[in-house]
């Protein structure tokens, strides 16, 4: 929105000519969205409280998380509000892949919403029934892949890239509605599995939300996409300012959702971020890379399928609690350390992926 009126101000003084560039829109991004965090944070977290609005406890989870009972939790509406406005304010509206990636993520948040208001405010322990809040995350991801395979203009764009390989893709076709619906359900589902202790599924999406916005800008740029081998997407670079807001929205709240929480994210936000990943993922053509960069969400997930499965086929458990952080904390493991440790992972592993804009 910001861009046009910054395109107008330059007949007046070519300073504002600085704005038409993506970095700075995605620094602004970044910053507007972490302000608003910060403003509107302490506003939510007491109209949470006022409300009544706090977070359920299983009691046959870990001990100490037992005090947490009634911690004001739906602030991923924060996340989501900071996102989708900074996103609107800073990035180029005349772009699909613009309005693609905010319609996804509103839509996840949404599902998210009514998921959280049923538990929360109905009182419904079962929430939104899994099988509607399954069919529901379907339809948005099946409309968001059938939109961008219409939008694909080459066969490279519906290939599927081979990380650390160069010119190695696999062609797919019709296919790429398949995995892109896969991507953005699965990956959706595997933040909020991921989302247990505080700060530790947010800070994760800030950081591979960070990298993706890397990823984009080369891909947008078609310099720099021919240089380094990888699919040029003519206006996949403002997924840069899209996943900049995110970062900063994600740092924002985790001031007050790190260790104790003040607030927690829910499915609102949990939903939200992680169907936001998957759809840039898939837009710059690196699902594989989001795999490795997201490798914490993927292990949370497989962890949790293990143990069902395990169970089930032999009423045995491999894991004290899953998901896998939960192991860690029946283990003896501090809420903070687990917390700390795992961020330390994904840091290594969003610096593996980034290699692989080199390593081919």
């Amino acid at each position: 929105m910001l861009l046009y009126l910054a395109d107008y101000l330059t007949q007046l003084y070519s300073g504002f000519n600085a704005f038409t560039y993506i970095t700075l829109r995605a620094i602004m991004g970044a910053l507007t969205a972490l302000i608003m965090s910060f403003v509107l944070g302490p506003v939510l977290i007491r109209r949470l409280i006022t409300r009544q609005i706090g977070q359920t406890v299983r009691t046959d989870g870990p001990e100490s998380h037992l005090p947490k009972t009634g911690t004001p939790t739906m602030g991923g509406a924060l996340i989501l509000a900071a996102i989708v406005i900074s996103t609107l304010l800073w990035a180029d509206l005349s772009s699909a892949y613009v309005w693609i990636v905010l319609g996804v993520t509103t839509g996840f948040g949404v599902i998210g919403w009514i998921d959280d208001y049923r538990k929360l405010i109905l009182r419904d322990p079962e929430g939104m029934p899994a099988r509607w809040k399954f069919l529901a995350q379907s339809v948005v991801g099946l409309v968001a892949a059938v939109t961008l395979y219409r939008l694909a203009d080459s066969p490279v764009e519906t290939s599927l890239l081979i990380p650390y390989f160069k010119d190695l893709a696999i062609p797919l076709g019709a296919g790429f509605m398949l995995l892109t619906y896969l991507v953005i359900v699965g990956t959706s589902n595997a933040v909020n599995l991921t989302d247990g202790l505080d700060g530790l599924a947010v800070m994760p999406s800030v950081l591979v939300g960070g990298a993706l916005g890397i990823f984009s800008y080369v891909a947008g740029n078609v310099i720099f996409a021919d240089y380094l081998g990888i699919p040029y997407v003519a206006g996949a670079g403002e997924m840069m300012v899209f996943c900049a807001a995110l970062s900063g929205a994600g740092l924002g709240f985790l001031w007050f959702n790190t260790y104790p929480a003040q607030v927690f994210m829910g499915d609102i936000g949990a939903l939200a971020l992680g169907a936001a990943l998957g759809t840039v993922a898939v837009i710059v053509r690196q699902e594989l890379v989001l795999a490795i960069m997201g490798g914490l969400f993927v292990i949370e997930t497989v962890s949790v399928i293990i143990q069902v499965a395990s169970f089930k086929l032999t009423g045995k458990r491999v894991f004290k609690m899953a998901p896998l952080h939960h192991h860690y904390e029946l283990k003896g493991w501090a809420e903070p350390k687990v917390i700390v440790r795992f961020w330390i992972i994904t840091v290594i592993l969003v610096l593996v992926g980034l290699a692989s804009l080199k390593i081919r």
